[in-house]
């Protein structure tokens, strides 16, 4: 299935488009309306203007090729409307309404009837029982929800079950300052599902990270054979660790499953897993933004020892390495800042010195070192080694992470420019620490056989063990 019409469409009609602030159709509109090409306003029951555009009564009064639409009307009318889209050659449609297989063994049956109709036009259906989409690149902001204008465009592609999920996602991007290519709301997958978004995404230029969000699935099978068919590195956050069974099967229709298959199942596959969103989006920072590690092995620089404490446990508990520096390394260490704190794994430096920047060299050109992680709190006198870092990772080919800390203005030049250098940055010490851990975990999935991780870290042993059985079980979501 191509999904080319539904997040690169030439023109878009809004079915069911609204005059009345806070209806979907109004709201739905208000957001489609910033797309660059054309965008049609459909009601049967509404003449005049809408934003500029002239109500049509329906899509055949369109003279136009119409690649997708966004179906505003109750669920019960949505086969109908489907149905026409079929007709008029559209070729995906976002499903806002609820009430289909959520809701009940009618509601089902309702999806079903959606999906039958899908299948004999070739039409790709988001939802239902979905917010939407965004692609802020083209300004493609397919949802209905307010605010979603002010979502920059990123590097880093959003699947998400939920709809409220995806769009919390969305806007955390925004307050770090980093962006989407994409954000998806699922829904209940009619047929448009996670296999098939995260083989559009792999695909997509603007894309270079892959988040999922994961209530449930009745394929498993397909979305981990998607996520290792990927070459953009893909990350998943599974929730349902206690019992959210019922809850989320009234929500996205989802069976949740065995966590614990999942992870397994994701472990099984080359996926790192992780617990919380801004452990999601900082993973996919830090996979999206650097080279791929050759391994799982940290070397931490910091300027303060107390949050370098910090780093080196919470690392190693994400599942990261912290090797012994060379001798090699440690001599030169030592020959630029004699008497350093500290001067094997972590280095520390007590304070950033000017020579902060030729340390971090140092360590990242150590051969032990696969993935280096810099701390630093801001000190405006001496500022960031930026000069240093500029460049860095992609000279040693070693992801290079920095945290950082202090009065918001003062350093607010100095954080553009490490961004400006490739430098994915972090606010706390436990954030950095866990995207490091991501790095590191996603090296040993990808290296072991099978995708097993082969270092002894947490969880090794029952993805070994239950591994075989996730492969098949999973996809029972039992």
């Amino acid at each position: 299935m191509s999904l080319t019409q539904l997040f690169e469409p030439s023109a878009v009609a809004v079915i069911g488009a609204s005059k009345t602030e806070g209806k979907i159709g109004y709201e739905a509109m208000a957001n489609a309306t910033r797309f660059d090409g054309a965008v049609y306003p459909v009601n049967p029951s509404t003449t005049g203007e809408l934003f500029g555009s002239e109500f049509v009564s329906s899509l055949s009064e369109i003279d136009d090729d119409i690649d997708l639409a966004l179906c505003c009307v109750p669920g019960p009318a949505v086969p109908d409307v489907l149905e026409e889209c079929g007709e008029a050659g559209v070729g995906a449609a976002v499903i806002y309404a609820s009430g289909f297989a959520e809701a009940s063994e009618e509601g089902e049956q309702l999806q079903q009837r959606v999906v039958e109709i899908a299948e004999k036009h070739g039409i790709s259906v988001l939802g239902p029982n979905t917010s939407g989409f965004l692609v802020p690149a083209t300004d493609l902001r397919c949802s209905f929800a307010s605010g979603v204008e002010e979502v920059p465009p990123g590097n880093t592609a959003i699947i998400a079950q939920s709809g409220g999920v995806a769009h919390v996602l969305s806007f955390q991007s925004r307050r770090q300052d980093r962006g989407i290519s994409a954000m998806v709301g699922l829904g209940n997958r009619a047929n448009v599902g996670f296999a098939e978004a995260i083989e559009y995404f792999d695909g997509d230029d603007r894309t270079d990270s892959i988040v999922l969000h994961v209530e449930g699935t009745d394929d498993g099978r397909r979305l981990l054979e998607a996520c290792r068919e990927s070459d953009t590195p893909v990350i998943a956050y599974k929730v349902g660790q206690s019992d959210v069974g019922e809850f989320a099967e009234s929500h996205t229709g989802a069976l949740t499953g065995d966590h614990e298959l999942y992870t397994a199942g994701f472990a099984q596959y080359g996926v790192p897993t992780v617990d919380a969103t801004d452990d999601l989006l900082d993973a996919a920072a830090a996979l999206g933004n650097s080279p791929t590690p050759d391994g799982p092995n940290v070397g931490v620089v910091t300027a303060q020892a107390g949050p370098g404490i910090i780093i080196t446990d919470r690392i190693q508990r994400a599942g990261g390495r912290l090797p012994k520096l060379t001798a090699e390394t440690q001599a030169r260490v030592d020959e630029i800042l004699p008497g350093v704190t500290y001067a094997d794994n972590p280095v520390d430096t007590g304070r950033p010195m000017p020579e902060f920047g030729e340390i971090v060299t140092a360590v990242a050109e150590d051969e032990r070192v696969d993935i280096v992680l810099v701390n630093e709190l801001f000190e405006a006198a001496l500022g960031y080694p930026i000069e240093e870092l500029d460049g860095l990772a992609d000279r040693v080919d070693k992801p290079v992470l920095f945290v950082t800390e202090g009065v918001e203005e003062n350093m607010a030049d100095q954080r553009d420019a490490l961004s400006d250098a490739g430098i994915p940055i972090f606010e706390t010490p436990e954030r950095a620490a866990e995207a490091a851990g991501a790095l590191a975990r996603y090296a040993l999935l990808r290296e072991g056989p099978s995708g097993v991780r082969t270092d002894g870290g947490p969880g090794t042993e029952a993805a070994a063990r239950d591994g075989a059985a996730a492969d098949g079980e999973v996809t029972a979501d039992e």
